[in-house]
Order: structure tokens, then sequence, then C-alpha cells
């Protein structure tokens, strides 16, 4: 799940981590009120939406005035914003955050992350402030500085130093960086984060160390124990199809393809969607059932698949082990009564039950093109998409 800016920089203040002094808004009445409530010489004036590139796309601005942050604030509100992470339709913009202008004088780059293949949290820094990290990694790895944190201790003090060390920082910024490191360590395990990013982090004039912008992602399968984070979700930022999905407790991903996929176990359906391109189709989208599927959660699976009017076929890739094929075939065939559904469908159907799952489909009426395997199953899925 990812927060806006606004939100992430709250719940970091709450474990220490210093951020600018700012104010969300959601209409243009509430500017100057706002930044009245602010009193600075300048005031940063950011459109809030889920997505990176903000700045370059417009939607982050600087004011020298009450009337200036009025204006922009007038001129951000409603608009769309297009970035490379909204794709060409954009996010319209609904909130804008206002915050105090901040005396830079040195811009870092600070990340918490997880490192899957050591199943640890990776704390990241690197003096290349405000730069995409996948830029400075391509171009200038060695200004990239890395440290893990063991999950049973926690950071240590020493590695914060390391990092603030590699940073060439000194005296007080060195004192005020150890600290910002521990703080934000500490804040990406205590909400369960995938990510925490500071770019850019930013060292004041005054020697005061402050995360300018903050972009914070939280691990799904833990929400159910960070209840007030999974409060701040901004469904206006959300695609429809998936939190629908995730409300039935399915995975779902929207892709850009045109064949939709049910499938049973992330493996399989990262594998479906491989033998789909290998084929020459394009799949729609990623969707796992799981393992203990119930009839009605494979029906909802399925018309959330075809309320996607770019699917023009649709595949089931179903391998039987808790979850039972002939459970899955009476799934399918309600949905697809129930939806009059006027696409190819491909079944392949193995394991538990496969045999009366298979009975199930050749009596239902219906007009399914069974498979023998994944191979045929893709190869049939996009042939009967092109005829």
């Amino acid at each position: 799940m990812n927060i806006h800016e606004y939100q992430a920089k709250n719940i970091l203040s709450n474990f220490g981590v210093f951020v600018p002094r700012g104010e969300v808004v959601f209409s243009t009445e509430q500017a100057r009120s706002v930044a009245n409530s602010i009193q600075s010489d300048q005031w940063v004036v950011k459109s809030q939406i889920h997505a990176g590139g903000r700045g370059k796309a417009g939607g982050v601005k600087i004011a020298s005035s009450i009337e200036e942050v009025e204006s922009l604030v007038k001129s951000m509100m409603g608009s769309v914003l297009v970035t490379p992470q909204t794709g060409v339709k954009g996010q319209e913009v609904k909130k804008v955050y206002i915050e105090e202008g901040i005396d830079i004088d040195q811009e870092f780059y600070l990340a918490v992350t997880l490192d899957r293949s050591k199943a640890q949290y990776i704390v990241m820094a690197s003096s290349e402030g405000g730069m995409e990290i996948e830029e400075v990694a391509k171009k200038n790895p060695q200004k990239i500085f890395k440290t893990y944190i063991n999950p049973l201790i926690g950071m240590q003090p020493y590695q914060a130093r390391y990092l603030a060390n590699k940073l060439n920082l000194k005296g007080s910024k060195y004192i005020n960086a150890t600290n910002f490191i521990l703080c934000l360590a500490k804040a990406a395990q205590e909400t369960d984060a995938s990510l925490i990013e500071i770019n850019p982090l930013v060292v004041t004039r005054q020697e005061d160390v402050i995360a300018l912008d903050a972009k914070m992602n939280f691990d799904d399968n833990a929400l159910y124990r960070q209840k007030k984070i999974n409060s701040l979700r901004d469904s206006d930022e959300e695609d429809t199809m998936e939190m629908e999905a995730n409300n039935h407790g399915l995975n779902y991903i929207r892709l850009n393809g045109n064949i939709g996929c049910m499938v049973n176990g992330a493996g399989l359906a990262m594998a479906t969607m491989d033998i789909i391109k290998l084929e020459g189709g394009e799949p729609a989208n990623f969707l796992d059932v799981g393992g203990g599927a119930t009839e009605e959660k494979v029906k909802k699976a399925f018309n959330i698949i075809l309320s996607d009017k770019k699917v023009r076929s649709v595949l089931v890739n179903i391998f039987g082990g808790i979850m039972r094929c002939d459970t899955i075939a009476r799934g399918v065939i309600a949905a697809a009564k129930e939806a009059s559904i006027n696409v190819p469908l491909v079944v392949r159907l193995e394991g538990t039950n496969v045999e009366k799952g298979l009975e199930i489909l050749s009596k239902s009426g219906l007009n399914i093109i069974s498979a023998d395997n994944l191979s045929d199953a893709a190869k049939k899925a996009v042939s009967n998409l092109k005829g």
C-alpha cells in the first residue's frame, strides 16, 4: 500500500524524523489560512498523488507570497498530473500540500527498503540527492553506500555513523544525520514499511538534517496489525478493480494486455503470464485466487477479469492441491453464465478432483475450450484471440 507525502511525513515525525512544517489542503479556500499559519519567507506547494516525478511534471512549485500560494493551489487542484509513473492518462490532483521553504545547503539520498534475497532491511545513502537512484546506480554506483539491519536487534548506532561518515558530514551535521538515520530505520521496522525513500535528504545552513520529500510503501500482508496506517489508504489513487479484488481476498493487478488470467498461486500465475508472452500474447492481469478459494470467490474473480474491457480472451489455469478442480469448475460455470461471457474461455485443470472438474465443464453446455497442459492452454488462448 502507498500513502501520500504529507501522510508519510506525519508518520516519520512521530519517530523523531525531522520534516518541514506543513499542512494539506483539500480546496483553494483553505490555502490562505494554511500559508499564514506556516510562517515563512517562502512556501513549497506540492500536488499530492501516488506517483514519483511530480516536480518534473509541474506538480511542485515555490511561492514567495500568500497570494502566490493561493494561485498555485488553484492551478493544481483538479488538474491532471502526468508523470512516468501515472501513464499517459495521468492522475487528478485532489489535495495539495503546503510547507515551509527550507534554507538548503546540501542534498543527499537516503532510503530503507527490503532486500528479499537476504530477508533483511537495507539502508542506502548517497551524496547524489535529488537524482533518481536508478540513474546513480547506473552512472556512479560507487556513490551508493549500504548497510544491512539485523531484524533481531535493529539498526545499530555504528551503522548510522558509517553512513553519515560516507556522506562526508562533520560536527553537528554528522550527529544530526546519525540520529536521523536511526529514527528512519526504526520507523521502517515498526510500521512494516517495504520502502521509505527520502529524496532529497537535506542539510540546512543551520546544520539541521531534514526530510524534504518522503515516500512510504507498506507490506499489504502486515496491514492487519497496522490499522492506523491501513486507514490512510486513498481509494482515489488506487485502481477500482484492484481494490474490489482486495476486498474479496484476491490478489489482482491490472496489466496492459488483453488475455485475462485466473490462476491459483503466485508462482503459477507468473509462469502463466510468461508462457502467454512466449506464445505472442499479452496478459491483461495478474490474478491469484489463492489456495482456499470458494466457488463464490472464483465467481468474483471471474467477474473482475471480465470487467476489464480490454480482455478479449480468458485463460483459467488451476493446479488443484488445497484448491479442488471441481470447485474451480463450478465457479467458472456460474460466473460464465452470470456474465454472459462473449470471449474465448480456455481452461486448464490439473490435480485434486481433476476428472470431476473436467466432467463438470464438459456437461455445462458452455463453449469452454479445454487444454491438456500449460503450453497448450497458452497456445489456445492466443490463437483464439487472433482468430
